[in-house]
Formats: structure tokens, sequence, C-alpha cells
């Protein structure tokens, strides 16, 4: 079971040398020390063990325990036994024939599911293990039958609310094994479980791919979707349990692979708070019930180079009930430092021959091995004592009614029932409520937030992964000037259909070549929109910058504890509105940051309060973030959540967080907090619900004119779909204070020749399809505003009243501009300016009168008077 020959006796030293002296191994190391056999003193097996042993016994002094090896006290809840998937070794699934035969439904009831979670609670228990098959409802009709008759619209709504209830009736604390999950389904999840996990098992595709293979006709074991779950879990900061599985056919050099593939996520994400390393057990009734187990010896030496790959903060784990209790001690010495969930009431449904150990013969064969046996509880206590961000807020006090100060349980605390619901309290006010003033009149206290090394991560890793991207932008400009004329020519007859590569040339214009791209965007733009400039009086609101996305190039989010953080009360939001209205404002823009104490229906509330202020003012707020956010802490699906939110006053969205719709560059920008697909199924979703959008582009970073390009393609195709945008906008990077420029990851912003190449080639790519080119003047100030008017954008944005975001960024160019001053810049140019709507209509006689009346100007103005 080895991809390389076996190694030679004295290979195996070598790889043990280096192990004993703490150096990292590579693959072929980890490999060679698989071969390791032998217990006796000196031996290679023993000389192993103990160098994995040294390891763990260093990671848990550092970690405050040493000698302390941990369990969690559970009950195993087996929600359904039903699985799409047809695994070859799995006795747990079973079929709905066979479920009848034994008079059982296809999933548990409510009742059953709080029966067991009662008893547990009772004997002591402290975790709800929810198992289930995958995504049952697609094979299985009989399952999608009883979820609409239970009123439900899936298996993991039914996991959901079955959660909420554990918690708020017994007070256990779910973890959930639901199998693979899309990102989505990750945030609907989190806010009802202390932690959730999925066994990786494999990297070897081949197991899955080829007939015969263990993996074989299961949809959710392809180890890359497997891998994208790992990676979508970290990216969301759930504490995650994931591991191998290991004699099923994989050789060794797979399974070093399987394990350097979660070490490498652990790295990146830190979620990753226990590796399983299970070993295969064949079972009667299945495909490989003739497969040999696997060997003892070779076993722990898998545990062994496990915990050398993963390292001392690793917590790695074997299941006690798969080995004989005379084994433990060995996985011990391997570098185990956890027996994993361990139930004094229910079986182990997947594995039901094999009874868990009793807890007092574990905790005395573990003292045997010289450690104390301790109890913990779903999440390890890394998290239970720093819970943010990996704690939702729901959760956290049933989390911590459990939990000692070492983040340990606490040993014979019996769970209680808690309520599981949205914070109750009033949502006052805190912190540096004028900051859109403040950050002018007083600045700011600091260039950076308080966390930002522990926060943004290792910026070595992304200075690497920019450097290329930096140097093609570079050679993307040389375009010649013959492209650029065959592309202008192009453009001419066909403004929207050119190649990708036609459009990449224009975007290297310069000079006579740019100045004649400029007016030929410029010409397109008048035949489309007229030589109106239109601009909206509006005001922004940004009702709190409290934010743990951990975006890397933002400088507007805060942790509650920084000394910028501020939070508005739903009265002053109100206010807001009342103040807008009197200067004669059409649109209220809000956003806010992603804090994790909002509950999902403070949106809903948000939307209500400004209505309840002004009717007749049109709502355009919430960032597919936010909706990602309030669908997530609701419960409901994207769509459920859009249709009330426009039932509650929500009349447009901000098609804001777009930032770049390429997930790599997503990832270096944001950590991957929205996948590419999650935006554009909510921007497709309202549209589709009656809600209408702009849509946007975040560049100059780490970004590259091809991602400029397929930005707008993408954009395009969904415009083609839906019809839904009202405008595109163009947001050049404000580099000042954004971390990943301070951390030398990011340029400093595009230059003047990019900005008016870009949004010449925005009107000219998305002709016919977005009507309205709009220009950022708080990110590009007046001459950069009036250059891209000339070339090819039609649109000032709006008054905006108080503006924060970018200021906190560091742009200088002020908060607020009135109309007087919108209009002279379209008057610079020779243009006339004209007053819309949001959706680009006309504003009423008595708006526009309010507006420039001496009272709406002096309204205007005082949202920027320091209070």
């Amino acid at each position: 079971m080895s991809a390389l020959p076996a190694p030679s006796e004295s290979a195996v030293r070598r790889a043990l040398v280096r192990a004993e002296r703490g150096v990292s191994l590579d693959a072929v190391e980890a490999e060679t020390l698989l071969h390791a056999r032998g217990l006796g003193e000196g031996e290679p097996l023993d000389r192993l063990l103990t160098a994995a042993g040294r390891v763990r016994d260093a990671g848990l002094a550092s970690a405050g325990r040493p000698g302390v090896v941990t369990y969690s006290r559970k009950v195993f809840i087996p929600l359904t036994h039903l699985c799409r998937d047809r695994c070859h070794y799995c006795t747990f699934v079973t079929t709905p024939g066979q479920l009848r035969a034994q008079g059982k439904a296809p999933y548990l009831s409510p009742d059953e599911v709080l029966d067991i979670a009662r008893a547990g609670a009772a004997m002591g228990c402290k975790e709800a293990l929810f198992t289930l098959g995958d995504r049952p409802e697609d094979r299985w009709p009989v399952a999608a039958q009883w979820l609409e008759a239970h009123g439900f619209d899936s298996t993991l709504g039914y996991l959901r609310a079955m959660a909420i209830r554990v918690l708020e009736e017994t007070g256990l604390l779910p973890h959930l094994n639901p199998g693979v999950l899309s990102w989505e389904e990750i945030q609907r999840l989190k806010p009802v479980s202390a932690s959730m996990g999925m066994m990786l098992e494999t990297t070897a595709t081949r197991l899955w791919s080829e007939p015969g293979g263990p993996h074989f006709g299961s949809p959710d074991k392809e180890p890359a979707l497997r891998l994208r779950v790992l990676e979508d879990a970290g990216r969301s900061a759930v504490p995650f349990t994931t591991g191998v599985l290991l004699g099923i056919g994989e050789d060794y050099a797979e399974r070093v692979d399987a394990v350097g593939a979660i070490r490498a996520a652990a790295q990146r994400h830190g979620h990753v708070q226990e590796v399983i390393v299970q070993n295969f057990r064949a079972k009667p009734r299945t495909a490989m019930a003739a497969h040999d187990d696997l060997e003892l010896q070779e076993y722990v030496a898998a545990v062994a180079v496990t915990r050398l790959l993963l390292g001392p903060k690793a917590r790695v784990q074997a299941p006690p009930n798969l080995s004989d209790s005379t084994e433990l001690g060995l996985l011990l010495r391997a570098g185990v430092d956890d027996w994993g969930g361990v139930s004094p009431l229910t079986p182990d449904h997947v594995n039901p021959e094999r009874p868990w150990p009793n807890l007092e013969e574990l905790a005395k064969l573990s003292d045997y091995a010289g450690f104390e046996l301790r109890e913990r509880l779903a999440a390890q206590p890394g998290y239970v004592q720093q819970p943010e961000p990996w704690l939702d807020p729901r959760v956290r006090p049933h989390v911590s009614a459990l939990a000692g100060p070492d983040g340990l349980a606490v040993e014979g605390r019996t769970p209680v029932g808690l309520p599981w619901q949205e914070p109750d309290e009033a949502w006052t006010s805190s912190g540096r409520v004028d900051l859109h003033v403040e950050v002018d009149t007083v600045g700011r206290t600091g260039d950076r937030r308080s966390d930002f090394d522990a926060v943004y991560g290792d910026w070595s890793e992304l200075r690497d992964r920019t450097t290329s991207a930096r140097d093609g932008h570079s050679t993307a400009l040389a375009a010649g000037d013959r492209e650029v004329l065959a592309a202008l020519l192009h453009a001419e007859s066909d403004p929207a259909g050119l190649t990708d590569a036609e459009y990449l040339a224009l975007l290297g214009a310069d000079g006579t070549d740019l100045e004649n791209l400029c007016a030929l965007a410029d010409a397109v733009r008048a035949d489309v929109n007229g030589d109106d400039v239109t601009y909206v009086v509006n005001r922004n609101i940004n009702f709190t910058n409290v934010c743990y996305t951990g975006c890397r190039f933002c400088a507007f989010a805060q942790r509650r504890t920084d000394a910028d953080a501020y939070t508005l009360s739903m009265a002053q939001v109100g206010d807001r509105v009342e103040e807008a209205w009197a200067a004669g404002a059409t649109e209220i823009c809000m956003q806010g940051g992603i804090h994790p104490d909002l509950p999902g229906t403070a949106y809903l509330d948000l939307a209500r309060e400004v209505k309840k202020r002004q009717p007749g003012i049109h709502l355009h707020a919430f960032s597919p973030m936010e909706i990602v956010n309030g669908a997530a802490r609701t419960g409901l699906s994207f769509r459920d959540f859009l249709t009330e939110l426009k039932a509650a006053g929500l009349d447009s969205i901000p098609g804001t967080a777009a930032e770049i719709l390429d997930d790599d560059v997503r990832w270096v920008l944001t950590k991957g907090k929205l996948p590419t697909a999650t935006w554009l199924e909510i921007i497709g979703t309202a549209h589709e619900v009656g809600i209408p959008t702009t849509s946007t582009m975040m560049y100059g970073h780490v970004d590259t004119p091809a991602h400029w390009v397929a930005h707008l393609r993408t954009l395009a195709a969904l415009q083609d779909r839906t019809g839904g945008f009202t405008e595109f906008v163009l947001l050049p990077f404000v580099h000042h204070n954004s971390p990943i420029y301070l951390a030398g990851v990011a340029r400093p912003g595009p230059t003047v020749r990019e900005n008016r190449a870009i949004h010449a080639v925005a009107r000219l790519l998305l002709h016919g399809r977005i009507d309205n080119i709009q220009t950022s003047w708080v990110k590009l100030a007046d001459a950069g505003t009036k250059a891209v008017l000339q070339g090819g954008a039609n649109d000032l944005g709006g008054t905006l009243m108080e503006e924060t975001i970018s200021r906190m960024a560091g742009s200088e160019n002020g908060s607020l501009k009135t109309i007087a001053e919108l209009e002279a810049m379209a008057a610079a140019i020779g243009r006339p300016a004209r007053q819309r709507t949001t959706e680009y209509g006309t504003p009423s006689a008595e708006r526009i009168a309010t507006a420039r009346s001496d009272e709406g100007r002096a309204r205007l103005t005082l949202s920027t008077t320091p209070r």
C-alpha cells in the first residue's frame, strides 16, 4: 500500500532522526515513516511514537494543560439513516424499505430527538452529535415527502430546527455532521451549533471515480468537493472537526497527501479544531465485508506521522471504540490527545458493533499512560476562550453556561435549556456615532485595527501570490497601438461585441489612443443618455462599523473594543432619515458592518423604521453580504429573506461586496467572505423577486485588467438573464489606511490613466445592457470625476451627506456634495445637470423644490456639522 517501493532501513532511520530533531518533514519523509515497525525499545516504531508524543506534550504544555487528554460527553442523534451516497463500507445508511420493515419513519421525529437529548442531559452529557446522510431527499422520494409534510424545505432545514430545539429545551451543544455543505448552508447552520464537522477521509480521487472503489457512486465523497467544504468552513470561522479514514484502499502517499491538505487548510484559517485518524473496520453485510482491517502497528504509525505533520497545536483524535482497550496506550504514545465524543447513553450509530468504552475505564487507561482525562465541550477550549468570531452570539451563552475558565467543561454540570433567540435588549447607540464628522475634525485614533496581524493572517503568502499578478498587469499595459486601433475600429460599429483580447487592448490605451477611446465612449454615452449629468439627493447611513468578516482591504471595519467603533440606535437612524427628508432627499442609502450581536431581524426593523419615519423615501440598502448574514441568522432562504425585506420597505439593493468577481482575487481581498457564485445568486434572486440593484467593481489593488474584463462579462451575463441592474458603479481602491496596502500586498490604487480607460471600456462592454455608468466623486475627486464624465460616465451618484467608508480608508474628498457643487462639476465640462430618483426617474416637484430651498440647503449641510 505505497506509491513508492518500501524504503530501506537506512531511509527509515534518516527520517526518524529528522523527526526526533523536530525538523519539518516533507512528503517523502512522512511516507517513509509510515513504514516504521517494531515496538521494542529503540526499534523504529518505538522511536517514532516517542517523537510524536514529545510534539504532543509540547502542544499541551503550551495550551496550559500539560498531561491532559480530553473527551466530549455526548449523545448521538441519528436524524436520518437515509443518504444519497453509496459508500461500500457503511452500515449507518439504510433504505426506505428497511426502515418500513422496522416500523421506523424516514427521520427521527422532534419528540424522538428531544427524548434522546433530554436523557443525555440528565446523564451529564453536554454535546448533541447530529449525524445524518447527505441530502437523502435527492435520492429518496419518501424523504422529500416527509420533509414537506412536516413543513421543511430540506434535510438541512430540519436539522437547523432540531438544533435550535435542543439548545432551547435541553442546553446540549449541537455538533453538526451533515456531510457536504455549500458556503451558504454553512452560514445557515453556524448560528445553531457550537461546532461542525465532516471527515475528509481521503484525497485519493481514484477511490471515488473508479468502479469498485469504496466511494464509487457517492457524489458527496469526491475529494475536491470535500476540500471545498473544508475551505468554506474556515472562511466562515467555524470550529471544524475533520480527519482521515485509513485502510479503505489508499496508499501511503495518499495518506500523507490527505493529512497535508488538512494541515494547509488549518494553517490558512485556524479552524480545524481536531483531526480524527480513524482506522477502517470491516462490517458485515457491506461490499467491503471481506476487506482486511488495518493492522495495529500500521495504524499507530499513521497516527504518529499525522501528529508530526500537524505539529503541537493540533488536537489529534482516535476513536477509542475502534481499538481494543489494550491498544489505547499505544495511541496515546503516538500523539493522541483527544478521544472525541464518548456517550454513556447512545451507541456509535456509525460503528454499532463497537461499543463505547466505559468512561471510568477510559479515565483509568489514560491515567495508566500518564494522562489525566478531562471533559471538554463540543468546541475545543481555544475557541471557547476566544469565542469571536468562532461562536455565534446566540450560541455563546449556551457554551458559557457549561465552560470553565480554562475552556474545558465544568465536570458534573447539568445542561439547562436557554432561549435561542435574537438579542432582545434595546438596540442602543455606542461609540463615535458622528464618526463621519469626527474623522475630519478629530481624526482617526490610528491607521489600523487593534488586532491587525491576528485578523488578517500571513501577509508573506499573500505578497508571493500577488507578485505575478502585478507583473502581468504591467505587461498588459504595454499593449501596442496597432491592437488598440483595431479594437477602436471594431467598437465604433459594435461597442459590446469585442473580444476579451480587444477590450484588454483598450484598457492599455494611452496618449492619443486613450483620448480616442474616451471620445468613442462619450459618444456612446450621448446616444444612450443624452447630455444630462444625473445625480440623486440622498443620505448615506452606515449604521455600524463593527464588523468581524476580516476583509483585508477594509479600513472601515472595527472590533467592538476599537476606539473608532460605533453603532447607531434605531432612533438615531430614524432621526437621520428625518433630516434627509427635510433636506429634500429622495433616497436613503444604508449599509453596515457584520456586527456579531446584530440580529437578523434588525435588517427588517431598520427598513420598517425608515418607512415609518418617511414612507415616501426610497430605501436603497443592504449589501449582498448583509443579505447572507440576515438570511443565516433568521434561518430563511435568500429568496424568503429578500421577500421579507421587500415587504418591510426595501426598494433596491446596492450591488456592493462585489469587489472583483473572481474567487482567487476575492480570497486575497476578503478571505472568501462571499464567493462569486453567492453574490450572483443573491443579486439574481433580488431581481427575480422584483428588487432592482446596482452593480459595482472595486479595482486597482491585487487585480489585473483581465479580471476587469471578466468581471464586466459576468455582470453582462446576469443582466441578460434578469435585467435588474440600474447602473454600474466603478469604485477605485482607496489605499491609504487599507490593511492590505499597509502590508505591502496591494498597490496604491489605480492610476489616472486606468480610471479613464476602465470607465470608457465599461461603457462600451455594457452597452445595450446597463445604461448608466456612475462615477465616484468621493474616490476620484473633482478632476478625476470630470475626466470620466467626458469618457463614458453619465452619473455622479449622490449628495451622500455622510460618507464614512471611504473617509476611514483615507479618501480626502469629503462626505458631502451640495446640489450646487454637483451641478458645477457638470457645468465645468459644458453639460447640464439633472436631479433624478434612484431608478433614474424625475423627482416630484415638491422634492426638487425642497432640495433647492434655503432650508433644504441648510439641512443638507447640517449632517456634516460637528454636534
